[in-house]
């Protein structure tokens, strides 16, 4: 394990060649490159100083979650038009590092992100279904110079995984900072004979990740999850329905800063292919919120689309933009310091899977605006 990660000197200049070939959309880690034939679950976030950071998972034996992963990252201190050579933030040798949630202290400008580590020789189902020696562990690694370098990352698993847990993820995408300054990453666990049942929670600290705390379990068949919380302190979770749900988000609320859960209810106005979907709140317009959603489309992981709900999630009748024709997967969403939009996901191309970069122009984002404009960047 890599205690220390050093930010590497050398900038990439990515706008020569055909990057931008397809849409704009810039292939920021692209699978075969940097020392990793897969990369795959994209996290972007805006730090404090108003760099971006993009954080994804490095498949070095380029398969899927399972074997040899790393996290792995790049910085822009351009709103994205140039990036920084690939970094690794946490490498566990022959185990698998994953399932990771970014989220910035706007309190201390530390970036933390939560993330799992699972036994490198051991199949996901394996794991879920308790079969192995080893199960998934809990873990938080923080920067305090804007990802430059990373703390060895922190065993917090007795803190916040129970007994009978198997299966275990954070986010994956981003977490958030609460009104009252908690930290808040949205999880998921297996859980039951065999781990048979999916449930989202949350873990959360109220000193500035000092200490990590356990919040409630809700719904069932809830997977993979992000979060945003309204104007009134409640907080709404938007889920991956698992195993054989309806092909739409689980919804479920909490009204005391993640420690108890609503009922699960069904978006079905939100189809899930079932797959990861993003989440992201601009400044309001016209006095009205503007959350996003960003999520394939379908039929299946294809299509990926922005959509736009003016009363906090409740309902998503705003508007909409195809973002990307054809196989689109996980994303994540940040607001730029430039006002624009940043959407990093990925997508199989090429056969393999790769992450792209765009934005989007936020100040269009409004009630009944239908073709947002778009491209790579803008002064």
């Amino acid at each position: 394990m890599r205690a220390v990660v050093k930010w590497g000197v050398l900038t990439c200049l990515l706008l020569a060649g055909n990057s931008w070939a397809t849409g704009k959309h810039l292939r920021l880690f692209e699978s075969g490159k940097e020392g990793y034939p897969r990369y795959r679950i994209p996290s972007l976030v805006v730090m404090k100083s108003g760099a971006l950071l993009a954080v994804c998972e490095g498949r070095a034996d380029g398969g899927g979650l399972t074997g040899n992963v790393d996290l792995v990252c790049k910085r822009s201190t351009d709103n994205g038009r140039t990036w920084s050579a690939l970094a690794q933030v946490a490498d566990f040798g022959k185990d698998t590092v994953g399932n990771q949630a970014v989220l910035i202290d706007a309190t201390t400008g530390v970036v933390w992100i939560a993330h799992t580590i699972s036994p490198g020789d051991e199949l996901e189902v394996a794991i879920t279904r308790g079969e192995t020696r080893r199960s998934t562990r809990v873990y938080v690694t923080h920067s305090r110079d804007e990802g430059k370098t990373w703390s060895p990352p922190l065993d917090i698993t007795a803190k916040v995984k129970r007994p009978g847990w198997t299966w275990y993820g954070c986010g994956p995408g981003v977490g958030l900072q609460l009104k009252n300054g908690r930290l808040f990453f949205p999880c998921y666990h297996a859980e039951g004979e065999k781990g048979q049942t999916y449930r989202s929670h949350a873990i959360f600290s109220d000193d500035h990740g000092k200490t990590w705390q356990l919040g409630g379990s809700a719904g069932r068949l809830n997977g993979e999850s992000q979060a945003l919380q309204r104007r009134d302190g409640s907080i709404y979770l938007n889920a991956r329905t698992s195993g054989k749900g309806p092909l739409a988000k689980s919804i479920v609320e909490s009204r005391d800063n993640g420690q108890t859960w609503t009922a699960k209810k069904i978006d079905r106005a939100l189809y899930d292919p079932p797959c990861q979907a993003s989440l992201l709140k601009l400044p309001p317009a016209d006095g009205r919120p503007r959350w996003i959603f960003c999520h394939p489309a379908g039929p299946g992981r294809r299509n990926l689309t922005i959509r736009l709900s003016v009363d906090e999630g409740r309902t998503w009748t705003g508007g909409s933009l195809l973002l990307r024709k054809g196989d689109s997967q996980y994303s994540s969403m940040a607001l730029l310091s430039n006002g624009r939009m940043g959407v990093l996901y990925d997508c199989w191309e090429d056969n393999n899977y790769q992450i792209h970069f765009t934005t989007v122009a936020s100040r269009e984002v409004r009630q009944g605006v239908v073709g947002f404009r778009h491209g790579p960047f803008t002064k």
